[in-house]
């Protein structure tokens, strides 16, 4: 499969941070050495890639080496440095770790090495589909999953009880949202203008039986279709204007992101909260330092995202980074022996103890210590085996920029006018008739 490039456009919006980052990074290479040297762009964690890179190393036994080199912060940035790098045809990026929405772009713009035939069964038998899905263009697997992630319902036990909710069987949306509004307590989502609205609201639209983007593998812009003016859109915008309304967001819904919406529900105000599965070693380290009581952790349980409907089951957000090799690459071969190196069930368990980043290989949950060290762990393999990714699009920035812009703030969000809104407004700026 290749495709003629074309001008990319400036990512503009982030994924919000789903677990502790720190700096870390391997570099430089021995000059005059006959060992290549492969690159891995890695974005920042708490060192778990690089480790990874040293482990595959040594296990390669001279045939080649792995170096990291970090990538920024912020999502944006990453973005613009692989692409400036990669419209350059730069040779040195061998290996980078992608957010899944860019692997569409950078696909169809011709910048990835689609993965050899000789691995992909390896690369996907007994890996979550939805990250399979995000790696693959145009039936073509073009990239590889490496870790997953996913939003899980938390509450606090005591909310629920006292509101009669059976927490052991699946809630919808209204259920959760209506034991709030009794209870005067908070439904924590996250209601900044951000990626994290986009997820939220792609979340919702797929558990209604709908898709952003209906045809995703479409190459010209002027192509897309979207499902956006839709029941499923409709529904979605009901909740968002059933949370407002009722006041369960709380005063500072338009601003909430993934840590401030913790925060609220580690209060007395919690008591429902979708996110990432980092609340709970956050929050176990809050009451380690004595910053938070012991009883509000043994208050919180979790369990798959709430249902839009009750007779159809939930599509939670899927997360995580997928690995490709950079199509410039010198050592396209190496760089894929490494990614199945680098890949393996038993790193990604490690990676999932040492730096919280769940596996896309659902045989890595199943590790004795990966069972012992995270209470959490069966129910976010529960939640990535029906997770569902954001839109597969090349054009994923013109769609998150334009959702963001059109359904923020929440509490403006209407049923019967946003969703239309938003499609139009979204394709007029596909089709060059408007800017974000």
């Amino acid at each position: 499969m290749r495709h003629t490039a074309r001008k990319l456009r400036p990512w503009r919006t982030g994924l919000a941070a789903f677990a502790l980052l720190g700096l870390v990074g391997i570099t430089g290479c021995a000059s005059g050495t006959s060992t290549p040297t492969l690159t891995w762009y890695i974005n920042p964690d708490n060192g778990g890639q690089a480790k990874i890179a040293e482990q595959c190393t040594a296990e390669a036994d001279g045939k080649y080496r792995i170096s990291t080199s970090l990538l920024p912060n912020d999502a944006p940035s990453q973005r613009e440095q692989l692409i400036r790098r990669l419209a350059s045809q730069d040779s040195s990026i061998d290996i980078m770790s992608l957010d899944p929405v860019y692997v569409a772009e950078m696909a169809n713009a011709d910048y990835l090495t689609p993965v050899p035939e000789k691995y992909v069964n390896e690369f996907t038998e007994g890996v979550i589909p939805s990250s399979v899905e995000s790696s693959t263009r145009q039936d073509e697997l073009v990239a590889t999953p490496f870790w997953a992630n996913t939003q899980l319902l938390w509450y606090r036990k005591s909310v629920a009880e006292a509101a009669g909710l059976d927490m052991s069987q699946p809630v919808t949306w209204d259920q959760i949202i209506d034991a709030a509004a009794e209870q005067d307590k908070r439904v924590g989502v996250q209601g900044i203008r951000a990626e994290s609205l986009t997820v939220w609201i792609n979340a919702m639209i797929e558990s209604a039986g709908g898709s952003i983007v209906t045809n995703p593998d479409s190459d010209g812009a002027d192509e897309v279709k979207l499902g956006i003016d839709s029941e499923a859109g409709r529904s979605a915008a009901e909740i968002m204007s059933k949370i407002g309304s009722t006041g369960v967001g709380g005063p500072q819904l338009s601003n909430l992101d993934e840590n401030a919406s913790m925060l609220e529900f580690q209060s007395d105000d919690g008591g429902f909260m979708v996110n990432w599965p980092f609340i709970y070693p956050a929050t176990k380290a809050a009451v380690d330092e004595g910053s938070l009581d012991q009883a509000v952790l043994d208050d919180i349980g979790w369990t798959i995202y709430p249902r839009v409907d009750e007779s159809q089951e939930a599509r939670p957000p899927l997360g995580g980074i997928n690995l490709g090799v950079g199509a410039f690459s010198e050592n396209p071969d190496l760089a894929y022996e490494a990614v199945a190196c680098i890949r393996q069930p038993e790193k990604q368990a490690e990676y999932f103890l040492t730096d919280g980043n769940a596996p896309s290989n659902l045989a890595a949950f199943d590790d004795p210590e990966v069972q012992k060290e995270f209470p959490v762990a069966d129910t976010v393999a529960e939640s990535l085996k029906i997770s569902a990714a954001r839109p597969l699009t090349p054009y994923y920035n013109e769609v998150t920029g334009g959702i963001q812009k059109s359904w923020h703030p929440p509490g403006s969000v209407d049923p019967e006018s946003t969703p239309a809104r938003s499609q139009e407004f979204i394709l007029e700026i596909l089709r060059g008739e408007r800017l974000l």
